[in-house]
């Protein structure tokens, strides 16, 4: 039996709790939108259930931890082919255990989740890193991004930390949804149109008056800073790809 979901983390939990509830066997479990249809096979979609999700999430506490669960969120996040039944086994083995095998390398299961985890956590270092904000008019900062992974999630505590008096908008443009900040809470902000949101450089009509100067400061401080005799570019694309410079203020002018 294959099963369908709606794409979100509860949304997996509660078809992995249909499996136990209705005790079958399934060939495969995979968001909605990502099922191509076949003439052999006909899925079943499961609602999401928040009670059925909690109940997963409480089991795989009893028999792991915490950091089961966390690591379970963080590798979903990832969005790669077959994470859903990647998490679906670590749960299932976890169940079946009398210990703990959330750090139990010797499993293929939980060494991928794992490497899949530190994956995650590079690209949540990246936008820590290289997030660039544009103040609007409105004195709002604003910044677009475009992660390999869906990392938006595990960015707000870093940067409600980072500015915790202004109001900043963070804006993932391959997803099509962000984070806002309005110096209390941050809350997640979609858009019937973000065609707008989607340029790496907002028009100046809406930059506050001063924000241009901002960002030729900026470029000046890293042109200033560059030693050429001391360039490695091997090195510096190690640490700074290539893929992220397009949202880079300082790198805009190679675009």
């Amino acid at each position: 039996m294959v099963l369908t979901y709606d794409g979100t983390f509860e949304g997996l939990l509660s078809a992995i709790f249909e499996t136990y509830r209705l005790k079958i066997a399934v060939a495969e479990i995979i968001p909605k939108d990502e099922w191509q249809n076949s003439l052999f096979e006909h899925p079943t979609h499961v609602a999401t259930n928040e009670e059925w999700a909690k109940r997963v999430l409480i089991g795989v506490q009893k028999k792991s931890s915490k950091k089961a669960t966390k690591l379970l969120y963080h590798c979903f996040l990832s969005e790669l082919p077959g994470i859903s039944m990647l998490i679906f086994d670590f749960i299932k083995k976890s169940v079946n255990s009398n210990i703990d095998i959330t750090d139990n390398f010797g499993d293929d299961t939980v060494l991928q989740l794992h490497q899949i985890k530190k994956k995650i956590g590079r690209e949540v270092h990246r936008m820590h890193a290289f997030v660039r904000f544009q103040c609007t008019k409105d004195d709002i900062y604003y910044s677009v991004i475009e992660p390999d992974f869906n990392v938006l999630p595990l960015l707000n505590d870093h940067f409600e930390k980072r500015y915790p008096a202004q109001e900043w908008l963070i804006y993932d443009v391959k997803r099509h949804y962000g984070i806002f900040y309005n110096k209390d809470k941050t809350e997640y902000i979609t858009f019937e149109d973000d065609t707008q949101l989607q340029y790496r450089q907002l028009n100046e009509s809406v930059l506050d008056e001063s924000e241009p100067e901002y960002q030729i400061l900026w470029k000046s401080y890293f042109d200033n800073v560059n030693i050429p005799e001391r360039r490695n570019m091997k090195l510096h694309l190690q640490h700074v790809p290539k893929r992220y410079w397009k949202y880079l203020s300082e790198k805009r002018a190679q675009f």
